[in-house]
């Protein structure tokens, strides 16, 4: 198919100002006021097409082996880089993930209709995957056209390392990555290191490292990967349609979602406004955003009514990924809240970390960021902010076997807090009597607690 004839740009968010930039142009923020950048579809051209021709494109793609369409993102490449040539698309099948519905787990909520977007079940892991492919296949196109980057850098809690590294592996493309030392699990600090990158495991948190790359990558041989390049966010915005297309074309009523950064709610704001604006759907979900209590600068926030936004120093949470206190696209998620009807909730340590491990009694396998939502998910349903008739999505973020490390101190009762869903594996001699006597009593039990 011949794409050309779409167009997308780079535009400022300041209402006032409104400049705009080529795609490949090495710019992240507005040159004119200094204001985050997003991009923009010439939607009158995609109109030309109507919705129900849209919808069915999406579905004959999807999953299909016909390059580069049947990847979730590339599927829908005239609404994300409808100019990029595909033969500089690196592309590692991501997206198309499991939409899981959790019966049991709701059933333990009284929610019969509760479904866990499965975004981990990528390539590297977690739903950064989305973003990574479409802004690293725009670097390798700007390359091709004779821009003078050399590397890809990020500062990152894990995930976007993981993604940075594994699709610049793919294309070829040094990456560099930025970690706050000791603040990442074993499993996320090894992916980058196995796929090449070079990483700088700096004395800082988060925001420390967040502040260096963006001074290094003002050199414009090196190529700034984190979200405040709305590039990602064009590869994540498609977390969104794809829930709807999952459902038929229907929308869910309410759709949870961890907050750190705060990318990922701007951009699940940005897909489904598109499918509206496109005609693929005429209502909008209601958006939650969960947070840490440690790190809640949005949930503060949001009780003043967006009045003002005040950065804090973000505490140690066991969500790590979303240990920040001064997310970059905090403009761009608080619009997003108040397009969406929106809700913050916060989750304490104790109730996500409960949270994530009574999920996984359900057949789940849940990091700590997605056990923030689903905390949030059980005070809201608690307090009477979520109907229980109603559909919910809860976007996993994650694969919980990069946080194995979290789960067994859980397991094992190391953590600072009863741990209500622990599960000790039990040490018995190698005879066949204890072995009867520890299943009778542990059966027993667990009839008795229905868990």
């Amino acid at each position: 198919m011949v794409t050309m004839s779409y167009q997308a740009w780079f535009q400022c968010i300041n209402q006032q100002c409104r400049a705009s930039y080529p795609l490949n142009s090495i710019v992240y923020r507005c040159k004119t006021c200094g204001s985050l950048l997003e991009v923009q579809h010439d939607l009158h051209a995609l109109a030309g097409r109507n919705a129900k021709a849209w919808m069915k494109l999406f579905e004959e793609r999807y999953k299909s082996t016909e390059w580069p369409y049947g990847s979730g993102v590339w599927g829908k490449k005239e609404w994300i880089l409808p100019q990029i040539d595909n033969n500089n698309i690196v592309s590692l099948y991501e997206g198309g993930t499991n939409l899981f519905w959790a019966e049991r787990f709701g059933r333990m909520l009284g929610l019969k209709d509760l479904w866990i977007k499965l975004c981990g079940n990528s390539h590297s892991g977690s739903f950064k995957d989305l973003g990574m492919t479409v802004l690293v296949s725009q670097v390798k196109q700007m390359i091709s056209e004779g821009a003078p980057i050399k590397a890809v850098a990020c500062a990152s809690t894990g995930d976007t390392s993981a993604a940075l590294a594994v699709y610049c592996a793919a294309a070829g493309i040094q990456s560099i990555v930025l970690l706050p030392k000791g603040k990442i699990s074993v499993a996320q600090l090894v992916q980058p290191i196995a796929n090449g990158a070079l990483v700088l495991s700096l004395d800082t948190d988060f925001d420390g490292c967040m502040r260096i790359v963006q001074e290094i990558t003002r050199d414009e041989t090196i190529y700034l990967a984190n979200s405040m390049n709305s590039l990602r966010i064009e590869g994540q915005k498609t977390v969104g349609i794809e829930i709807v297309q999952q459902f038929d074309w229907e929308t869910p009523d309410v759709i949870i979602i961890p907050g750190g950064n705060l990318g990922n709610v701007s951009a699940l704001g940005s897909g489904l406004l598109m499918m509206r604006d496109l005609g693929l759907i005429t209502n909008l979900p209601r958006i939650v955003v969960a947070q840490a209590e440690r790190a809640n600068p949005l949930y503060r926030s949001y009780l003043k009514n967006f009045e003002t936004f005040e950065p804090i120093e973000a505490q140690k949470t066991l969500a790590n990924a979303i240990q920040i206190g001064n997310p970059v696209s905090i403009e761009k998620a608080i619009r997003t809240l108040k397009q969406f009807n929106g809700i913050v909730e916060q989750a304490t340590e104790q109730e996500l970390a409960d949270a994530a491990a009574l999920g996984d009694t359900t057949g789940m396998l849940i990091c700590p960021h997605t056990g923030v939502a689903l905390a949030a998910l059980i005070k809201l349903l608690r307090d009477g902010k979520i109907n229980k008739s109603e559909r919910v999505v809860v976007i996993s973020t994650a694969h919980g076997l990069k946080f194995t490390d979290f789960k067994v101190r859980y397991h094992e009762e190391k953590l600072d807090f009863p741990c209500r869903f622990a599960n000790k594996p039990i040490e018995l001699p190698p005879r066949v009597d204890a072995v009867k006597e520890a299943l009778q009593q542990a059966l027993q039990k667990r009839r008795e607690t229905n868990v």
